[in-house]
């Protein structure tokens, strides 16, 4: 199981530089989105290919921070239902999820926007609006934001397996903290 949790942990380490250098793609985007907006008020002109960056920068962020998200386990969940079951149950249907959801989903997605980008790339696609960008480097996101949580989604199996195990300490329910008493009991 080390050998396996030492690839989470090079997993975990991949998605946490990607989504924290990423995010910074964030504060761009409100500065060119603002910078056109100003620009549109002031001289009643606008480009398309300033808007194409705001959309190009936003699926940046969004499809590349996926894996990021999965890791910081902000993902939409269930926690209404799960939230009264207990940890091992929780874990249980965390790793259900991954395969049966998370994994096929991924990988369908994966497969489908790879020929996508690669006809693009070939045909150096462009933007069908006047001004507009080249499409394949908004296309390569989409594959790449969905190999990075397919491997975050595999860091997080293994690390559910080793706690169901034993291998590895549950660091927590997730924001599902029990409040304690001073005599120790749960509140």
């Amino acid at each position: 199981m080390k050998p396996l949790l030492a690839l989470s942990s090079f997993i975990d380490a991949i998605n946490e530089r990607v989504g924290r250098s990423v995010y910074w793609l964030i504060l761009v985007m409100v500065i060119v989105s603002s910078g056109n907006a100003t620009y549109r008020y002031i001289f009643s002109n606008s480009s398309n290919a300033w808007l194409e960056v705001q959309w190009y920068l936003f699926a940046t962020v969004f499809l590349l921070c996926s894996g990021y998200t999965l890791l910081k386990n902000e993902h939409i969940r269930i926690d209404v239902v799960c939230g009264r079951l207990s940890r091992r149950t929780q874990i249980w249907i965390d790793v259900a999820g991954t395969l049966v959801f998370l994994f096929p989903m991924a990988l369908l997605i994966l497969t489908l926007s790879w020929p996508m980008f690669m006809q693009s790339f070939t045909t150096m696609e462009m933007s069908s609006d006047a001004g507009g960008l080249i499409r394949w480097p908004v296309k390569i996101m989409i594959p790449l934001g969905f190999s990075l949580l397919m491997l975050q989604g595999v860091s997080e199996l293994i690390k559910k397996v080793a706690i169901l195990t034993g291998d590895l300490a549950d660091p927590g329910d997730h924001g599902h903290h029990h409040h304690t008493s001073a005599d120790g009991e749960a509140v």
